[in-house]
């Protein structure tokens, strides 16, 4: 099964990093977060990728372009202008690069990537969500609701700390767990007639499409109560990245060991 990420916007709501990179790109731990979500997939035992570019695309191509080189040990003879690699730390996927527009919605990016997606079920979330999902469970619940679309559905903590009020005291609790009830998580599974709800570079995929599959009985909601956090803003970021170098990143749910990628 293909991994299909959308990589094209702006992240207009933390520009104070998406002013000079494009928001996959910006890192958690040093590593971009689309790298992130690259190993969740490979968790699963996914190694092939397309991702989906528009603004400023040329950085997340260069990236993939020298990742290779910046994941391993090499000796660079200058004299013969050779280089050999001596111990290589580079995952086992194939990642497909798709300039989809500047302005192209969500939907039409994913349109634009049909005849790379081909003819079988296809994974697909945004670049800039991280989850301890096991992206195996979806893919089951998928083919057994018989859908065209399944999507994660996830309860991200509030915005705002809870009050519970009683006659004479008052309880806090600090951005609780499901306080917003049950969004779209991304992690998406779906088979390509969902192209069909496509219409073109103009269509978002989060209204027309979606509000028309689940008027047909075609969106199916696989319940994940887990960890999963959108990096919307830069408290996002910090947050991430403070989960992170303490070592405790629930989304990390990949072996260090690169051949327990394969599947």
């Amino acid at each position: 099964m293909k991994a299909v990420i959308l990589a094209g916007g702006r992240g207009t709501r933390i520009s104070e990093e998406s002013q000079t990179r494009p928001k996959p790109m910006v890192e958690i731990g040093g590593r971009p977060i689309l790298w992130h979500i690259m190993k969740i997939y490979g968790a699963a035992g996914i190694t092939e990728f397309i991702v989906l570019l528009g603004y400023k695309g040329y950085m997340i191509k260069e990236y993939f372009a020298n990742y290779f080189l910046h994941m391993s040990d090499v000796t660079i003879d200058l004299a013969t202008d050779t280089t050999k690699t001596l111990q290589s730390k580079t995952e086992p996927w194939t990642v497909t690069l798709l300039d989809t527009g500047a302005e192209t919605m969500t939907g039409g990016r994913l349109l634009r990537a049909k005849k790379h997606i081909g003819d079988n079920d296809f994974a697909f979330t945004y670049g800039d969500g991280v989850s301890d999902l096991d992206v195996r469970r979806v893919i089951d619940f998928h083919r057994a609701c018989g859908s065209i679309a399944t999507v994660t559905a996830v309860q991200p903590p509030g915005r705002y700390g809870t009050l519970r009020l009683g006659e004479d005291r008052v309880e806090f609790e600090e951005k609780p767990q499901g306080s917003n009830g049950w969004v779209n998580g991304g992690f998406f599974v779906a088979s390509p007639a969902v192209l069909d709800y496509i219409n073109g570079d103009d269509t978002v995929f989060e209204r027309s499409p979606l509000e028309r599959l689940s008027a047909d009985g075609e969106l199916s909601a696989y319940q994940h109560s887990g960890f999963w956090r959108g990096m919307d803003t830069l408290w996002d970021k910090i947050y991430l990245n403070e989960l992170w170098d303490n070592g405790k990143a629930p989304w990390k749910i990949w072996n260090d060991d690169l051949d327990s990628e394969e599947g």
